[in-house]
């Protein structure tokens, strides 16, 4: 089986948009569909309550006429056209979808940050983690959403085996940006927020691109935009990810970060995997 996850930055911005940088999105969105995943999941939709416009779903329909999807947006009391998820599966594959509320901290709850497709052999889970804000601001919400999700995602690995991918912004260990030294007290690479994934790493699943490339330097998913040559000159961070139930790493046979050209941010993630049991 085929997966793909990737923070899109806008879903608007990709499908309408006329900028630039809406052209290089949608190049993405080209490579995606080439792929032919079973599923894929997009965050940071950005999408208003009423979630994709008709403008949306007759692009998508382009894209991807041969997927269902299913999505969850921000709704008050969180901020309007906020984070936002989509997850789309294969029309003729068996999935029900799932927006569960965690019992998070603040309005994360209401911003449209996961989606659980259930199959009948497992689970597919995406999530965009909240960001712990300038001046670490989010940080103490920011733990307490992880310990839920950590809680949350166990629950389901111990029904079925697990695939959980999404933005989970944070940077692991040293080797997942470019300049640890001088981001110790960054959002993302901050001491609590690298222990608190160790701990959901800890729970039983596995990061599957350190699985399959061990200690490899220089592979990034995210580069800034504020910093315009920090795609040229590849001073990212590595804070998206596949994680996959231990008991089904054995099936894993490729964990990829996709070429995203010139764009900066994100860049999409790819899984293979043999059939899921």
């Amino acid at each position: 089986m085929k997966f793909i996850s990737w923070n899109i930055d806008s879903l608007n911005a990709a499908l309408c948009g006329t900028s630039p940088r809406s052209e290089q999105s949608r190049d993405v969105l080209k490579k995606i569909a080439a792929q032919k995943p079973d599923f894929f999941a997009l965050q940071e939709t950005k999408l208003g309550e009423a979630g994709p416009l008709p403008a949306h779903k007759k692009a998508l329909e382009e894209f991807f006429p041969d997927y269902n999807y299913v999505w969850v947006s921000s709704v008050p009391p969180a901020k309007k056209g906020y984070a936002g998820t989509i997850s789309f599966y294969k029309k003729g594959l068996e999935a029900k979808a799932d927006f569960p509320k965690i019992g998070a901290p603040d309005t994360m709850d209401s911003e449209g940050r996961v989606i659980a497709l259930e199959t009948p052999s497992f689970y597919f889970v995406q999530v965009y983690t909240p960001n712990s804000g300038d001046g670490l601001k989010r940080l103490s919400e920011r733990q307490i959403w992880d310990a839920r999700f950590a809680d949350w995602l166990s629950s389901l690995d111990k029904k079925k085996p697990v695939v959980a991918c999404g933005d989970f912004n944070v940077a692991h260990t040293e080797i997942d940006l470019a300049n640890p030294d001088s981001n110790h007290f960054s959002a993302g690479f901050t001491d609590e927020e690298r222990a608190d994934f160790a701990a959901l790493l800890g729970r039983g699943f596995v990061d599957t691109f350190r699985m399959v490339h061990g200690d490899v330097k220089g592979a990034y998913s995210w580069w800034s935009q504020r910093i315009t040559t920090a795609k040229a000159n590849n001073s990212g961070w590595r804070i998206d990810y596949f994680l996959v139930s231990e008991r089904s790493a054995q099936k894993v046979s490729r964990s990829e970060i996709m070429d995203s050209g010139a764009r900066p941010d994100h860049a999409p993630l790819l899984l293979e995997m043999d059939s899921i049991e």
